[in-house]
């Protein structure tokens, strides 16, 4: 269950921005509608309209903490919201009931995602389960010697299921030819910083098929 942080109360975790809450637009409830009906396109705008807010949470919570990000962990924390966003076939979108904007909601969603993720990461690190040499949070991402990546051809071939030529050759690029964002972003002609949530959607529609 999803819990909005736009009821009663929710509206005092917003102060990232110091935003006024304004009425849903036109211009995302079309797209809260595309996202819901899987349509590719749907996402792809987005990624494109909310990659930079996630980033900004991203800068933000991650200088309130003090915990220096490289641009590698800056693109796998914001991989990590849009994995959430699509989780359980987009639960947080459909768990949005409007009473405010939608880059409110989006906002604190993505704060509590990092906030987490860097709990996480320093408490592995005082226990000793990373080592020194890794980066304040780096995990899963494109540019990190020790990437996590998925080798089992079987498992890519789910993956690339219902993708159209352009991600399923991201999902190739990456997984079998251990190529870094970057080599991708110039290989392919796509924006590096829509690999994350390409990559992101790829494993949460896989996931998603086989729990179904």
């Amino acid at each position: 269950m999803i819990e909005s942080p736009c009821g009663p109360g929710g509206n005092a975790v917003f102060s990232i921005d110091r935003g006024l809450i304004v009425a849903l637009t036109d211009i995302d409830r079309d797209l809260l509608t595309r996202c819901l009906a899987n349509e590719a396109a749907g996402w792809r705008d987005f990624v494109d309209r909310f990659y930079g807010l996630f980033t900004h949470v991203v800068n933000h919570t991650s200088h309130s903490r003090s915990v220096r990000l490289s641009s590698a962990d800056i693109d796998d924390l914001c991989a990590e919201v849009f994995l959430t966003v699509l989780a359980n076939d987009f639960a947080v979108l459909r768990a949005f009931e409007g009473r405010c904007s939608l880059a409110t909601y989006l906002t604190v969603i993505a704060r509590r995602i990092v906030v987490r993720e860097i709990s996480q990461r320093r408490m592995a690190e005082a226990l000793g389960h990373v080592t020194a040499g890794q980066s304040a949070i780096a995990r899963v991402t494109g540019d990190n010697p020790d990437v996590q990546r998925v080798d089992d051809r079987d498992q890519v071939q789910r993956m690339l299921r219902g993708l159209g030529e352009r991600e399923a050759r991201v999902i190739r690029e990456y997984h079998l030819e251990g190529r870094s964002y970057s080599e991708i972003s110039a290989r392919i002609g796509v924006p590096e910083n829509s690999i994350g949530p390409t990559l992101a959607r790829a494993r949460a529609e896989m996931r998603d098929r086989e729990l179904a």
